[in-house]
């Protein structure tokens, strides 16, 4: 899924793995589809109506973190203790100005936590406790920590506890459950053991790119464990000058690879396209380094790229005066 075109865009993504066919019904399929459309109207809006592309991915990791299909925000995975651990990070390509959180328990929307910080905050990583802290003084909007409780995810949780050692990418184990369990608890997007993330990128009508990316980490987690998603360069990356990245999948092949910055990089010193540059690093690097997953991607001219090596993606992108397009499957 590629194309090209000098207005603004919006690209989203809601995590990469083993997706089947065979692992969700008709109407499960669609309503992936359906949220994927109502996310990307959202941020298509913004930037129609002369918004910035940091509002628009703002407005959409934060409709992806609400939704519970996705494993960000509302739809969170649980760790080893059986508790949640949220990520996440954002970036302007204009200044070069960034902000991400990790490791925190009550904040509804990680992705405006981590805009705050970067518009309030000296620093550009804050975790925990004092990310919490430091957010709602700036009226970030804390949750109880059962507010971010399903039951398809708890159920995750429980089978992966069972099988320690479990190492699975964010819907491999939906498709392994799928023949296991009934239909209604195939969790569409989660690991039994890896990433499930969700991120945007946006180029708005100045030229101007940023990018988003949040996590609710991975099933059964060691607690304290923090992935790719909030670190800058690694899970989320944006520069007017080349690109705005957001990845999701095997977090420590993307952070050894520092895989967004990378292809930033490719674009910057080697003249390299987006798509060019895109393509190396999720089909050459990455597997290099056992790197299984994919990203989205986009540069000031309004090209997009979402390459992906594993058997999905859950992606869309949506131009300004075009109909959405979304997409699972290769």
């Amino acid at each position: 899924m590629s194309t090209s075109n000098n207005i603004a865009t919006i690209a989203i993504h809601g995590g990469a793995g083993t997706i089947l066919r065979s692992a969700m019904n008709t109407e499960q399929e669609r309503a992936y589809h359906d949220a994927l459309t109502e996310i990307l109207s959202a941020g298509q809006k913004i930037l129609a109506d002369g918004g910035s592309a940091l509002d628009a991915v703002s407005k959409a990791v934060s409709m992806l973190e609400d939704c519970p299909l996705f494993n960000a925000g509302k739809g969170a995975v649980y760790t080893h203790a059986g508790t949640h651990e949220l990520d996440a990070a954002i970036m302007d390509g204009a200044t070069l100005a960034a902000g991400a959180i990790a490791n925190v328990a009550h904040v509804r929307n990680p992705i405006l936590a981590a805009r705050t910080v970067m518009e309030h905050s000296e620093h550009i990583f804050l975790v925990g406790a004092g990310a919490e802290d430091f957010v709602s003084r700036h009226g970030a909007e804390l949750v109880e920590a059962d507010y971010f409780h399903t039951e398809a995810r708890h159920a995750q949780w429980l089978r992966a506890r069972d099988q320690e050692g479990m190492l699975l990418l964010d819907h491999d184990a939906t498709s392994q459950a799928a023949g296991k369990l009934p239909a209604a608890e195939i969790a569409p997007i989660d690991p039994d053991d890896k990433f499930g993330t969700v991120g945007a990128v946006a180029v708005d009508m100045h030229g101007n790119l940023a990018a988003a990316t949040s996590t609710g980490g991975i099933t059964n987690k060691r607690v304290g464990r923090v992935g790719d998603s909030p670190l800058i360069g690694a899970g989320c990356y944006a520069n007017n000058r080349t690109a705005a990245i957001s990845t999701t999948g095997t977090g420590e092949a993307f952070m050894r690879t520092v895989a967004a910055y990378d292809i930033s990089a490719r674009m910057e010193y080697a003249g390299l396209s987006l798509q060019d540059a895109a393509q190396q690093v999720v089909m050459d690097l990455l597997p290099r380094y056992k790197g299984r997953g994919g990203l989205i991607a986009i540069d000031a001219q309004g090209n997009v790229a979402l390459p992906f090596n594993t058997e999905g993606m859950y992606r869309g992108y949506a131009r300004v005066g075009a109909a959405p397009v979304t997409a699972i499957y290769k």
